[in-house]
């Protein structure tokens, strides 16, 4: 087979920028996925880096080749390059640079754009630019034109909102606001738990890996696999997970670990450990987000900080001088020894430590570059501490922190939102937490086998021609290698650089919280995994934004929404469209009509 040597140079620029295009989407789409689990306090950013690596290889590679086949062959008609195939190299390169090249500048003001707009955009400027407006598909086109991707700029965020406040609702009026929330929410975990899985499973099946061809077989036989799949998992989770909750959070078991986990049915024999030494330890995770350190009355030393909490509700006392399992159990399935929801709380809680950014600074004064940076111990100070504590910031990111305000005016703000809405005990919100992961993992699945397609479809058009000699026929297969190294630039934008898109959304759009964040993700999940199986490739960010805003309208009303926040978000939207499209086609423009020798 014939490769184009004279155009190495475009190959090569095209394979830079791609990279950059799927690191970028990683940092600014990725963390859509994880953006309610790490706010919520679900998952720290290390677990979610770790679970995003494999659920966003296992979209792209098993499910993302259809929807890369749009991108690039139903935007630009194939007549537009006339047969040239150097041309069409170098119209998907200056896509895949002015898409890469907005999304840094986006990903590095905190801006959530939408990555898909950006590359449509772009392929659509180079089109205008090669043959003029007629050059692109602006119609239907059988679901792969522009019209059916610029649809979804308000169908998208609306059926996600839609889905996303459903599901919430439900959560809130069955579980979350009835008396004893923790009993039935465990009562009603199975259902959760069949849903979800039947979604996963529907994704898998119908947009399975095209050599296994799971969508050509029978319908009744993928009616039962879904249904059995989803069935099966439901009742693990009734023989493995119940017990393992219920010793968590109603016998407040400090001593159980993940370990312990596949022991199921004989959890229900262990027996309660003993009161805790710490009165104040908590056996499961604070979810609040107002209500720890912020709270400090007046006259406290630094040593030790007097936390009031505020009521919440649906919430317990608190009270730790429970001895026996008895008393334990009845208090949290609700029984008459609950003391009144509205009693504060008193906590002995170590003073918090000093914010993220100043621990930063000081690090950064302690290793100091001194002349230049060549000299060798400069280049150690690089090595050893400059580079890697650039690289890794992430890991140690303070989000919620920086979620609650850069102003004293912005933080009041927020917090007068949230004050809208209600805070559910932690008890109950804990168990949607495990939900949470799953429809994050969902969710981050879903954004592998939709938005890897936005980098690795045009780069997989150059390697086609690049490789082949021809430009690419109406259907050509993306290679697997291709998604791979899609999906890995993918994973290192979110590891590396995610944390600047994390802080802009979360509890900054509306209260966050375990149950809030699963009728999110799923909503949103919903959406995109729709959009998957008919080749239409959504905005995952304006579909978990459209998620967030359902789920804060009905949690709290139009107040306990930033509709500001919204708004920015919205203008990133807008602006996406005429950057990226007028900077591809003036970018394709100025080298195709380029003076040459």
């Amino acid at each position: 087979m014939p490769y184009l040597h004279e155009y190495d140079y475009i190959f090569a620029i095209g394979v830079i920028f791609a990279a950059l295009d799927a690191f970028n989407i990683g940092a600014n789409d990725v963390a859509n996925s994880f953006a309610t689990s790490v706010s919520s306090r679900s998952l720290t950013m290390r677990q979610a880096t770790c679970l995003a690596a494999i659920c966003e290889f296992l979209g792209a590679v098993l499910v993302g080749a259809k929807v890369s086949g749009t991108i690039k062959n139903g935007i630009i008609s194939l007549s537009t390059f006339d047969n040239n195939p150097g041309v069409q190299m170098l119209g998907f390169t200056c896509a895949l640079v002015a898409s890469a090249t907005w999304l840094m500048i986006a990903t590095y003001n905190s801006w959530p754009v939408s990555t898909t707009y950006s590359i449509v955009s772009a392929l659509a400027g180079v089109g205008v630019a090669l043959k003029g407006a007629g050059a692109v598909q602006w119609g239907w086109n059988n679901g792969k034109g522009l019209a059916t991707i610029f649809a979804g700029f308000g169908i998208a965020p609306a059926i996600s909102a839609g889905f996303a406040a459903v599901v919430y609702l439900i959560t809130k009026f069955a579980v979350l606001d009835r008396k004893n929330s923790l009993k039935k929410g465990l009562m009603l975990s199975p259902f959760y738990f069949f849903t979800v899985i039947a979604v996963l499973t529907m994704s898998i099946v119908y947009k399975g890996s095209p050599s296994l061809k799971l969508d050509k077989l029978p319908e009744v036989t993928i009616a039962l696999a879904i249904v059995l799949t989803a069935l099966v998992v439901s009742i693990l989770a009734i023989i493995f997970w119940i017990p393992y909750v219920y010793c968590k959070v109603v016998r407040r078991d400090y001593t159980l670990r993940w370990w312990h986990f596949p022991l199921g049915p004989l959890l229900w024999k262990r027996p309660a450990p003993p009161a805790h030494e710490d009165p104040n330890h908590q056996h499961v995770q604070d979810y609040r987000v107002y209500g720890r350190e912020d709270e400090r009355p007046a006259g406290t030393t630094a040593e030790t900080v007097a936390v009031v909490s505020p009521p919440v509700a649906g919430a317990e006392s608190g009270n730790n001088s429970i001895e026996n399992e008895a008393e334990i159990e009845g208090k949290a399935w609700g029984s008459e020894k609950d003391v009144e929801a509205g009693e504060p709380q008193l906590h002995n809680q170590p003073a918090p430590a000093r914010p993220a950014r100043l621990a930063e600074l000081e690090q950064e004064d302690q290793h100091k570059i001194e002349g230049s940076w060549f000299l060798p111990q400069n280049l150690w100070i690089l090595i050893r501490y400059k580079i890697p504590g650039k690289l890794l910031k992430g890991w140690n990111f303070d989000v919620h922190e920086a979620q609650k305000g850069k102003t004293d005016k912005e933080a009041a703000r927020i917090r007068e939102m949230h004050e809208n809405a209600n805070q559910y005990d932690n008890e109950t919100e804990h168990m949607y937490s495990y939900l949470q992961v799953i429809t994050a993992c969902t969710n981050s699945f879903a954004h592998g086998a939709n938005d890897v397609a936005n980098a690795v479809g045009p780069f997989s058009a150059i390697y086609y021609v690049w490789s082949k000699g021809v430009v690419t026929p109406k259907d050509t297969p993306t290679p697997t290698w291709v998604l791979v190294f899609g999906a890995a630039m993918l994973v290192i934008g979110l590891a590396t650089y995610g944390y600047n898109i994390l802080l802009a959304l979360g509890n900054r759009l509306t209260l966050m919280s375990p149950s809030r964040g699963f009728s999110m993700e799923f909503g949103a999940a919903i959406t995109v995994l729709l959009a998957s199986q008919y080749g239409i490739p959504v905005s995952t960010t304006m579909c978990i934004t459209g998620a967030t805003a359902g789920v804060g309208l009905v949690s709290g009303g139009p107040k306990a929404v930033n509709w500001r926040a919204f708004g920015h978000i919205f203008l990133g939207w807008v602006l996406t469209v005429p950057v990226a499209g007028v900077a591809a086609g003036c970018l394709c423009g100025l080298f195709i009509n380029a003076p040459h020798w």
